[in-house]
């Protein structure tokens, strides 16, 4: 077995991963390995923005998982890829770039105290970008790792989206990262000159060439080890041999909402019972590890176009192929450089709700699912999720083998709001598509269809069409010391243990208002920061 030593080791090479070893590297006091299970993202279908449609499939830098049976949705196993190469998940998303609201943190603080309001953390969401407009400067950084681009070719189907939207009460909005979110318009997107700006874009290609930094590759990490109730460090397998890394401050997880409370409970730190089951030796009974998981539920409502403008009738011909080949080439511009998803919506579908609850993502194209072929036909869709579910799932061990992927229960749709809002959300996108002038540009709504009308045939509908939209969260939540269910303090170091810290997307109390990137990364600045101070 090899051995080398580490000051810090951070497992996950992820939206947040990525921030906290630039940072902990950055002065040179201490030695740092970021520990990464996929490959370098060398894959030229990364860094160009409508790539993902090959990497959402690529098991070579993505994981492929699926969700168990859930009852809730008619006892489907739903596809959830997540990112398995340098830059984690923010090497193969959708690229929008969006905050949350500000009362998501506001309420973060009554887990977590004060450093997490809104008003704490938006100096570090000012710090991880560079936003390529002069809108709303005191909301927004010039010199940060993350590029963010506003969205400025516009494009027919949006403009419809925007002006039906208009014609409903529902404002215009050029910056959802601003003053407010309500509203409707173009998404930002994580690109710089038409190129993907990943979290391993951002802060490693900087980070590198320093001597203090290594960054291991195709490096699955098995287990964290311990000495009494400290983190020494950890092994990994690379090859076919196991590696032993040991960590003299200590170890940080950022391998996700799915992978951090599977090596957590691999390592001995879960509910006691579960681990029992698999024979493994319980040095912790943590019941919050895995528990209360999140995710928003993707309802994708698709509708036949009358006119060959989308981005289906260019990628389903020649012509159209060699066309937005050429955009891109010659001018970084054109669908390739934006990726699917253009057009952005938030607002409220349940009465008495002061802020939104919905949120639209409005994509140019249409296919079965997302990343999928598109359809022969001129196509859009308009997926809709809720921004704050109350349905809470869990993340399982499936075997002690650190190889077998964990046994994931979304548990979607568990309860009556979050179900009530699904059947709003359809019906708001079916009125935007119905009001001109969206309706001048609908040939015929292909999901859900004309026949499914009734409360019940919508849900009915969701149950058997929706799927993830890719934001796992809250699976290892912070929490104060009298929280029982929580897994990590205010400060984000592990309860009962010295020396173990998680920065990800698991340590969120509640799933954000929203995309999930920019507050994982804001999560690994925030904890650079605590350990450095």
């Amino acid at each position: 077995m090899s051995e080398l030593s580490y000051d810090y080791i951070v497992v996950g090479a992820g939206s947040s991963g990525c921030a906290v070893a630039a940072r902990l590297s950055e002065n040179g006091r201490f030695r740092v390995a970021l520990v990464e299970a996929g490959p370098k993202d060398t894959s030229p279908w990364i860094h160009l923005p409508l790539g993902y449609g090959k990497t959402m499939w690529d098991e070579r830098v993505n994981w492929k998982l699926y969700t168990r049976p859930d009852p809730n949705m008619n006892g489907r196993s739903i596809y959830w890829p997540r990112g398995k190469v340098l830059g984690g998940s923010s090497a193969i998303n959708g690229l929008i770039a969006i905050r949350g609201q500000a009362e998501d943190y506001d309420e973060w603080a009554r887990y977590g105290g004060g450093q997490w309001s809104y008003r704490n953390v938006l100096p570090y969401f000012r710090r991880l970008e560079t936003f390529n407009s002069e809108l709303n400067p005191d909301y927004h950084g010039t010199s940060g790792p993350i590029s963010v681009d506003p969205i400025r070719r516009r494009h027919p189907v949006i403009d419809a989206v925007i002006a039906s939207a208009n014609r409903l009460g529902i404002p215009g909005n050029d910056d959802f990262n601003g003053p407010r979110q309500e509203g409707v318009g173009y998404y930002s997107l994580t690109t710089r000159k038409g190129l993907r700006s990943s979290a391993a874009v951002g802060y490693l290609r900087a980070a590198r060439g320093r001597a203090n930094l290594d960054i291991l590759t195709d490096a699955q990490v098995t287990r964290i080890r311990f000495s009494g109730r400290r983190a020494a460090g950890i092994d990994y397998r690379s090859g076919g041999r196991t590696v032993r890394l040991d960590a003299r401050r200590g170890v940080i997880l950022s391998a996700g909402a799915v992978h951090t409370p599977h090596l957590m409970m691999l390592s001995g730190i879960g509910p006691a019972a579960h681990l029992k089951e698999h024979g493994i030796e319980v040095l912790a009974d943590s019941p919050g590890v895995g528990a209360n998981l999140q995710d928003h539920l993707q309802l994708r409502l698709i509708y036949r176009c009358n006119k060959p403008i989308t981005t289906n009738d260019e990628l389903n011909s020649l012509a159209g192929k060699v066309k937005i080949g050429l955009q891109w080439l010659l001018a970084r511009s054109g669908p390739l450089a934006v990726g699917i998803n253009q057009g952005a919506l938030f607002t409220s579908v349940t009465p008495g709700e002061t802020r939104p609850d919905v949120q639209f993502h409005v994509a140019t194209l249409s296919a079965d699912m997302a990343g999928g072929k598109v359809h022969p036909f001129s196509g859009f869709t308009m997926s809709v999720c809720q921004l704050r579910p109350e349905s809470m799932g869990s993340i399982r061990l499936a075997s002690a083998d650190a190889s077998v992927a964990p046994a994931i229960h979304p548990n979607y749709l568990a309860t009556e709001l979050d179900r009530q809002v699904a059947v709003g959300g359809i019906r708001l996108a079916r009125r935007i598509a119905r009001t001109e002038p969206l309706s001048q540009l609908v040939a015929k709504e292909e999901l859900p269809g004309g026949t499914a009308d009734s409360d019940e045939a919508l849900l009915d509908f969701a149950r058997q069409n929706g799927a993830t939209i890719f934001h796992p969260t809250s699976s290892c939540r912070m929490g104060q010391d009298d929280d029982k269910g929580a897994v990590v303090d205010p400060n984000l170091k592990v309860r009962g243990f010295d020396g173990l810290w998680v920065a990800d997307c698991s340590v969120m109390p509640r799933i954000v208002s929203g995309n999930t990137n920019l507050p994982a990364i804001m999560i690994g600045e925030k904890l650079s920061d605590l350990l450095l101070q």
